[in-house]
């Protein structure tokens, strides 16, 4: 009796192996998951399945992949002095009016780089109005913020010193207040070769800090560099309907995962009281109505709650989201009105996916293959006096 309960479990486990393995080998379409899991892994970009792209996806267009290391520009070169400055830096809570919030405050290294809230807290408990990016590869990006202000990490190191929703300090007055700490001048004379502090060398110690903080090689990168047995069969079918059928690939490609541009996916909550505007808002141009920063997706699971506005919790809601066609209902009593003229329109690229159950698992199970474990940066235990 024990043997025939045994056998009838073992036989029912085998079933439902198969069946998932039938499953995935359907959802792969024509190509096998054993199949692409070769061509993939091949270490070979050549033998890979051509990516489906929407037309706007194809000027410039770049596979995914490894990453390229990250480039110090010439007016802000590398050295460890300047790094270590930089960190020293953006953990010093003595850049803002209070003497509480640091760049670290909403950027904390064990919570992704980001602050783990939907939006972020600023001076005196004040809620901000966007999510806070994750600081992950953000030496790769061409311009900063979701609605891209910032030309530059000098430039964007500016920007949340004096928010008053942030740090709430004069540029002034921080730049005054790191000259009167003695501790810092030699700090500087090292990091830069001349005596001096000056707001100038803030940004660029602080930038260079942060083009250091790249994800370390993640299981996608062993795999697609050869390693062909460290994504599971539903990663594989992830990473191949990530490259077609799902579209992902339009928006986040590159080894960055991200195309460093802009694109309105139906998240400007038009007409409500979280409207937001993204790249209209610094441009004013009517076409960037809605449009923002297309954000990396290594460490994407480290990173959440997802989009500027911080109002999905899981990757799972963000992948149906786009599965549905990005629905944007528009707030019809403006209809009519002047603000007609603001009216955003979704990208063409977008559009309604119809996949299944296991297809959307297996896209955010590749998300996952992206991911890397989280790793402790020590804070600095004294800060110069």
């Amino acid at each position: 009796m024990l043997f025939r309960r045994t056998f009838l479990i073992a036989a029912t486990l085998l079933l439902v192996i198969a069946a998932c393995s039938f499953t995935l080998e359907r959802q792969a379409g024509s190509a096998s998951v054993k199949k692409l899991r070769k061509r993939y892994s091949s270490g070979d970009y050549t033998k890979w399945p051509a990516p489906v792209l929407q037309e706007g996806a194809k000027a410039g267009f770049r596979d995914i992949g490894v990453l390229d290391p990250v480039v110090h520009p010439a007016h802000n070169p590398y050295n460890d002095a300047k790094r270590d400055l930089g960190k020293t830096l953006f953990f010093d809570p003595r850049l803002s009016v209070s003497g509480q919030i640091a760049c670290a405050s909403c950027h904390d290294p064990q919570l992704g780089w980001g602050d783990g809230k939907r939006v972020a807290f600023g001076h005196d408990r004040k809620l901000g109005a966007r999510n806070a990016m994750t600081l992950f590869n953000v030496g790769y990006y061409d311009k900063l913020f979701w609605d891209g202000r910032a030309a530059s990490l000098e430039d964007q190191a500016r920007f949340p010193i004096q928010d008053h929703l942030e740090m709430n300090e004069s540029l002034d007055a921080m730049e005054k207040r790191v000259q009167q700490f003695s501790g810092y001048k030699p700090l500087f004379k090292k990091a830069f070769g001349e005596e001096g502090i000056d707001r100038e060398k803030i940004f660029k110690a602080i930038a260079c800090f942060e083009r250091t903080i790249v994800s370390p090689p993640s299981r996608f990168d062993a795999f697609v560099k050869g390693k062909a047995d460290v994504l599971t069969d539903e990663e594989v079918l992830g990473l191949h309907l990530f490259r077609t059928r799902a579209g992902c690939i339009n928006c986040h490609n590159t080894p960055l995962f991200s195309d460093n541009r802009f694109h309105n996916d139906g998240q400007t909550l038009w007409g409500s009281q979280n409207e937001d505007l993204g790249l209209y808002n610094v441009t004013r141009n009517k076409e960037d109505v809605g449009k923002f920063k297309t954000p990396s997706l290594r460490e994407v699971a480290n990173t959440g709650p997802w989009f500027h506005h911080g109002n999905f919790p899981t990757l799972r809601d963000v992948v149906l989201f786009y599965n549905l066609g990005n629905p944007a209902p528009i707030q019809k009593k403006y209809l009519g009105t002047p603000r007609d003229s603001l009216l955003p329109v979704t990208s063409p690229m977008l559009r309604k996916l119809n996949l299944t159950d296991t297809e959307v698992n297996s896209v955010v199970a590749f998300m996952q293959a992206i991911t890397t474990t989280p790793r402790r940066l020590n804070p600095p235990v004294d800060f110069p006096k």
